[in-house]
């Protein structure tokens, strides 16, 4: 197996089906620190793996919860699934309402919260011999990174209506001149900072754990895949925290 090759490598026709859709979808245009590639469908299909595991542990979790009496109150003495999207579900609300409080963070939570175990289960995915992290490539992080730009002012309109566009303007009418320009770069340098601090960390780390699967499969990668680990959870948490940022500006109020 080469270094970019997966499992899912084994399925019959998957070969043929990635010719197929690097004909339609593949990068041949170059740009500056942009060269030509080719449409890696592994991160597709890893992005459908982490997606399916989220859907069946929030399956798992909203059916045990649903249980009448203490049976869905009182956690299982065994750590389970339903253990584990508990725990993470109850560290992100906690970071968030440091930020925003606990009102606005239950609010937000369902969004931040699916960004985080996403990119989690996504970056962790990579340490899995035979599996690529769909975040090691730009175009995932793009679309995480899109959707928290357009959700953040999407929020931000709907809370003050068209005055929210009036912070981009400044306090007074002589200063529209500098202060939108201003603005506008700071806006659209989010996406772009939080999709390259993704990819940068996961691209690193996935490729430092594969050297030492070259050098000696056996024991000396397990220190750098515990580090991963490491890495894995520290960039969801700050992708999450930095969303959570965002949203918090978007949406408060002035205090006169």
């Amino acid at each position: 197996m080469g270094p970019h090759s997966t499992w899912f490598d084994f399925f019959p026709g998957f070969g043929g089906l990635k010719e197929r859709l690097h004909e339609s979808l593949g990068r041949t245009w170059t740009w500056q620190v942009f060269q030509a590639t080719s449409f890696e469908l592994a991160h597709v299909t890893g992005a459908l793996l982490v997606l399916a595991f989220l859907w069946y542990g929030a399956a798992r979790y909203a059916r045990a919860v649903g249980v009448s009496g203490d049976a869905g109150l009182v956690p299982p003495p065994k750590f389970g699934i339903r253990n584990l999207f508990e725990t993470l579900a109850d560290t992100v609300l906690g970071l968030m309402a440091g930020v925003m409080g606990e009102k606005a963070a239950k609010r937000y939570l369902p969004l931040v919260g699916t960004f985080f175990l996403f990119i989690l289960f996504s970056n962790l995915l990579g340490l899995i011999p035979g599996f690529l992290p769909p975040t090691d490539t730009l175009k995932t992080n793009l679309a995480l990174s899109a959707s928290v730009f357009l959700l953040t002012h999407v929020y931000g309109v709907r809370e003050h209506g068209l005055k929210y566009f009036k912070h981009f303007l400044g306090p007074v009418w002589w200063l529209i001149p500098l202060m939108l320009p201003i603005e506008v770069i700071s806006h659209i340098a989010r996406p772009v900072s939080l999709s390259m601090r993704l990819l940068g960390n996961i691209v690193a780390d996935h490729k430092v754990v594969l050297v030492f699967f070259g050098i000696f499969a056996f024991i000396l990668p397990l220190p750098f895949m515990l580090m991963g680990v490491l890495v894995c959870v520290v960039q969801a948490v700050v992708f999450s925290l930095l969303t959570t940022v965002y949203i918090s500006q978007a949406v408060a109020h002035e205090e006169h």
